[in-house]
């Protein structure tokens, strides 16, 4: 089981999404593979990162943070966190996804059903005739997944195996993979070449499919690593909820035409090397592929870059505030850090996952400012379910009987 990677400042998948862009899982899978394929030799390592004129790395290069920024009152935050508890009931339900995701071939003769896998192949046509990328052979599709647009998956329910089907659909009006297809008819012929359905959980499918040999140990494996994940979970939420309460309370007055810039290059950049440059294609034929205009375009740079450049120069004031500043060495020593406590084994195996350094020092020095703001801040803790203001300044509202909170001297309490 992958561990999952939470970087804090930019997530472009996110930004893509938020753009109008295909949020399919598809999509998402692709992006991963960007960022640990792709790679450019404009990109830094991390002994290269930009320093400031005294050799020191920094999260914005300023003279005086404090002409542009009126820091809130960071030693005096109070958030409520949701926090998460692994049940029985996650954990089957994880083992169940797994169980659904390899499945094993029927060999009695029923329908396709819900939640199956089936082999297929297909062919697509519009108007009569068939139309690029519409067609493919010898391919898996989980019924229930969504991959396929509306009609196509539950259209295969009661077929069995070596039918031929036809589906008479419509694409979805917009549809965003293809825009000159939106609200369009559709007639795909399916031929049905296998039908598999989830698993057995047994000691034989475990010994097959992980790294323990029977169910137990299986069961004890899935549940240190859903608790593992959730503290992540956890952790970032707490970082998160933190440094928005300090946002709220901080005003920026002005962003240098200098920091700018260059924010506003470095997202253009990125969206180049994690989205363009993988797909072949150069940055305006990425945006033409996705139907975003060039004035949309460069809006949403201009505001992302706004938004990594308002948390950079907070984290800066705080860093300041504190007298806090990092040699090269020192900075390679907080890297090291963050790279375990987000799931990697060490800095090295960050920086092979994630080649932008500029992007991974941004998110080293942000990590280390929660910590301050955690430092002298009061954690609530509450059940994941519970609806709260993530940001409240009065920790006395919590209101579950089970919150603990955490006050500025590590010590534990029952929040009443």
């Amino acid at each position: 089981m992958k561990k999952k990677v939470l970087i804090a400042l930019l997530a472009l998948t996110v930004a893509v999404s938020a753009m109008g862009c295909g949020s399919k899982k598809s999509d998402s899978e692709d992006s991963t593979k960007a960022k640990t394929e792709s790679s450019s030799e404009e990109e830094k390592t991390a002994e290269e990162v930009e320093t400031d004129s005294d050799g020191h790395v920094v999260a914005v290069d300023t003279d005086d943070i404090t002409k542009y920024v009126t820091l809130g009152d960071y030693k005096n935050l109070s958030v409520k966190v949701p926090k998460t508890e692994v049940t029985d009931d996650s954990i089957s339900e994880y083992i169940n996804e797994q169980l659904t995701y390899k499945p094993e071939e029927i060999t009695e003769d029923r329908a396709v059903q819900e939640n199956d896998t089936v082999n297929i192949d297909y062919t697509g046509y519009m108007d009569g005739k068939e139309f690029s990328g519409g067609s493919a052979t010898d391919t898996d599709l989980l019924i229930g997944s969504g991959q396929f647009i509306d009609g196509f998956e539950s259209g295969l329910i009661g077929a069995k195996k070596g039918d031929e089907v036809t589906l008479n659909l419509k694409f979805p009006d917009p549809y965003q993979n293809n825009p000159d297809f939106s609200g369009k008819d559709v007639q795909f012929k399916v031929k049905i070449n296998k039908i598999s359905q989830p698993a057995e959980l047994t000691d034989e499918w475990v010994s097959n499919n992980s790294d323990v040999k029977t169910v137990d140990e299986y069961k004890a494996e899935v549940k240190a690593t859903l608790e593992t994940s959730a503290d992540m979970e956890y952790n970032n939420n707490k970082k998160s909820n933190l440094f928005e309460a300090l946002v709220n309370k901080t005003e920026i007055s002005e962003y240098p035409d200098d920091l700018m810039e260059a924010a506003k290059e470095k997202v253009e950049k990125q969206f180049e090397n994690y989205y363009a440059k993988p797909s072949g294609m150069t940055l305006d034929e990425y945006w033409k592929s996705q139907s975003i205009t060039e004035d949309q375009a460069s809006q949403y740079i201009e505001a992302q870059a706004q938004t990594n450049l308002k948390q950079n120069m907070i984290v800066q004031a705080v860093l300041d505030a504190e007298g806090i500043t990092f040699t090269k060495d020192e900075y390679r020593e907080q890297l090291d850090k963050f790279a375990k406590e987000y799931g990697f084994k060490d800095a090295e195996a960050l920086e092979q996952a994630y080649t932008d350094a500029e992007l991974v020092k941004d998110n080293v020095l942000w990590s280390k400012v929660c910590d301050i703001l955690e430092k002298y801040g009061t954690i609530t803790d509450v059940a994941e379910d519970e609806t709260t203001d993530e940001t409240t300044t009065d920790s006395n509202t919590a209101e579950s009987s089970d919150s603990t909170e955490t006050t500025a001297d590590g010590e534990t309490q029952t929040a009443n």
